[in-house]
This record gives structure tokens, C-alpha cells and sequence, in this order.
């Protein structure tokens, strides 16, 4: 692909527009990955997901391989579709299968169900569905026999959702093997995509404060839930239109009758420019505090770069914006916040589209849902791209 051209619609884009995608069956078969309950610090659980994803992309003739996970979490999954002897490297589809949702969460308020025009479960929207979607995009051309524009390998990741800090080498390594990386993860408004994703770095705070009996002798002692409850405002309070602070995580003592000497906490920055980031990393580092009574630490977690946008991303933004006019699509673009694991394949420069997957809202939440009248649109533009990039 040449960076600076956007692909024109291939011969057998019309077809792959046409394929005969149902939400009913692209819904079916998300239920079973949405079922696996995968939270990222569950790797048994997500271990799991990952062997019901190895066995699904087996029966699709995928050659199939299990990377084993590290520093306690789970494992991931390469899977290459490729007749013999296709040359190195190609599309590089790039999903995680973890989840924020503690397993239980479908017995106990988010039950895997439809109603009305939405169909909810934990993962369904981030992003089991577009990741979903994606295969069955490849099944579908390859029932049809509508061969891909080049060879296809899909990694599969597990620990997107605390930032990717087992798996970022094997993302950039995989990545600089291919020409072109999909990024199904949840598509913006009115079918839009990513072409950009904002910087963000994570901190992990602790306050160590002096203990003491909270009844007998409470002025004895340095509250270090109070100190890192003082900090926390603080932090928040430094949030600009460049860059926000927030603070996600907070354990603090162990008994209510006891002065607590440790309190930790994790915060999280996110800035659309780099040195603005950068500028937030120096900020925080800044409050460590080893002085006072009660002592404040700040080190620094995972980072995202900054991913903008350059010609080999336009272009393959320009490729799907000519499939979904065919579609009846208007598709927009936008760099956006919340970042993924796209943030690292574009800031490599490699060609890379994000927010290809299923439409809805609410991730995170006990409300996460996809739009069941989006899922057939959204498989066929898939289909297009992966026969035309």
C-alpha cells in the first residue's frame, strides 16, 4: 500500500459489501465469547476466552498458536489465514479479550440478553462484538469465495484494559510484520471511525502515613487514607483542557480502630498532544514527598503514545469512507480519547484504523450494549475493507 495513495474499492468490494449477514446470526455468534466472563486480572478466565477464540478460528482453517502470558496475566492467541506459501507479514487485525467485568457480573446485573434494538452483556460492545464481527467477515468471504487483498493474522491480546503491559512488545513486534492494521474496537457516532487516539500514562500513588490505636490514641498518629484522600482532590483539581487527572483506584487501612499507614491509589492522564502528556508526567512525578510526616510516592505506570493521524492512515480512512458510501454511510473520522492498542501500531507509522467494530454505548458500565441494527453494516464494511486494503 502505498502511505501516501488511498486504496480504491477492489474488484470484489461490491461483492463483499453484499455478503448475507443477519444480526440475528452475527449476534449468536458473540453470545458464547460474552458468556466467557474474562475480566483481565482473571487469567484463568481469560485464558479460557482464549481457547474458546483458538478452537473458533480452527474451524475456520486458521493456523492457530497460543503465546503464553506474563508478569500474571493471561495468554494471547496469533492466528494467521493464509494459503501456503503467502508471503510474510499482510493485515494485522488486532483485538484484546479482556474485560473490565468481574466474572458473575452476567448472574448479577448484566445478564446477556436483547431488547429492542439492543443487545447487552459485559465485553459485548468492548470489544468482544467487533472482534467477533471481524471473523465472521473472514468466514463469510471465504464461504463466498472472495479471496482477502492480502494474508490475514489476527492477535488477540489479553490485557488491554489495564494499558497493555505484557503485551506491548509482542503488539509492536507482530505489527511491524504487516502493512496494515484493523483495529475492531467500538466505531464512534453515526458509523464513524479512528484515525487517531489521544496519549495517556497511568501513576501509581501511595501515601505511608504512622499508625496508632484510632480510639486510644488517635492524635498519635498520620492518617495515610486522609493524606491520599487530601492528594486525590488535588490531582483531580489539576485537570486542564490539554490534559485531565483522574483517580480510578483507592485502598486504604485494613481496621476502622487503626490509624492507616498505607493507602495506594492508581490515576490516569490522557492529553490529545504528546508534550502535553509529557508535561503531565513531570507534574506528577513532582508530588513525591518524602519530607513530612506522612510520605507520598508517585511512579510511573503503562504509557500510550500519542497516535495522530498521518498518510497511511488517511488513506485507509479515505478506502472506508468509499466502501460506506455504498453502503449508504456517511463515515466520519476523529482522533479519539480512551485509547487502545492501535495508539502503538500508529504511532509506529504503521497504516492503522481503529473503531472498526460494532456501534452502542455505554462501555464500562452495567449498560454496555451494541445496536443490533448496526451489526450487518458493520460486518459487510469490514468484509469490504479486509477484500480491498
Amino acid at each position: 500500500m502505498d502511505a501516501a495513495t488511498p486504496n480504491a474499492p477492489s474488484p470484489n468490494a461490491d461483492r463483499a459489501l453484499a455478503l448475507p449477514f443477519t444480526a440475528e446470526a452475527l449476534l449468536a455468534a458473540m453470545r458464547p465469547w460474552v458468556e466467557q466472563e474474562s475480566p483481565t486480572f482473571d487469567a484463568t478466565a481469560v485464558n479460557a476466552m482464549m481457547s474458546l477464540a483458538m478452537r473458533d478460528m480452527a474451524l475456520m482453517g486458521a493456523q492457530v498458536e497460543r503465546i503464553p502470558g506474563r508478569l500474571g496475566l493471561g495468554d494471547c492467541v496469533r492466528a494467521r489465514f493464509a494459503p501456503p506459501g503467502a508471503p510474510a507479514g499482510g493485515i494485522l487485525i488486532l483485538a484484546h479479550l479482556d474485560t473490565v467485568h468481574p466474572v458473575g457480573t452476567l448472574a448479577n446485573g448484566l445478564p446477556f440478553r436483547v431488547e429492542g434494538d439492543r443487545a447487552f452483556g459485559p465485553g459485548l460492545f468492548d470489544m468482544k462484538g467487533g472482534t467477533v464481527l471481524a471473523l465472521q467477515a473472514l468466514g463469510a468471504l471465504a464461504k463466498a469465495g472472495i479471496p482477502t487483498s492480502r494474508p490475514v493474522t489476527v492477535l488477540l491480546t489479553s490485557d488491554e484494559e489495564i494499558g497493555s503491559p505484557s503485551t506491548r512488545d509482542l503488539i509492536e513486534a507482530e505489527a511491524a510484520r504487516h502493512q496494515v492494521v484493523l483495529v475492531p474496537e467500538p466505531g464512534r457516532a453515526d458509523h464513524g471511525v479512528v484515525s487517531g487516539r489521544y496519549a495517556i500514562a497511568r501513576f501509581n500513588l501511595r501515601a505511608t502515613g504512622k499508625p496508632s490505636h484510632a480510639g486510644a490514641q488517635l492524635s498519635a498518629g498520620r492518617s495515610a487514607v486522609k493524606e491520599m484522600a487530601r492528594r486525590m482532590i488535588a490531582i483531580e483539581d489539576m485537570t486542564t483542557e490539554a490534559c485531565t487527572y483522574s483517580v480510578g483506584v483507592f485502598h486504604g487501612g485494613q481496621w476502622v480502630n487503626c490509624v492507616p499507614t498505607f493507602c495506594d491509589a492508581e490515576s490516569l492522564s490522557m492529553a490529545k498532544r504528546q508534550a502535553d502528556l509529557d508535561a503531565a508526567v513531570e507534574k506528577m512525578l513532582a508530588l513525591n514527598d518524602t519530607s513530612g510526616d506522612v510520605r507520598f510516592e508517585v511512579k510511573r505506570g503503562v504509557t500510550r503514545p500519542v497516535w495522530e493521524p498521518d498518510a497511511g492512515t488517511m488513506g485507509l480512512y479515505e478506502l472506508a469512507r468509499g466502501l460506506g458510501a455504498k453502503l449508504g454511510l456517511t463515515i466520519g473520522h476523529e482522533s479519539a480519547g480512551g485509547g487502545s492498542d492501535g495508539n502503538f501500531t500508529g504511532a509506529m507509522g504503521i497504516p492503522t484504523l481503529d473503531g472498526l467494530g460494532v456501534m452502542g454505548g455505554n462501555a464500562h458500565t452495567l449498560n454496555e450494549h451494541v445496536l443490533m441494527d448496526s451489526l450487518v453494516p458493520r460486518a459487510r464494511l469490514l468484509a469490504g475493507l479486509l477484500a480491498s486494503v
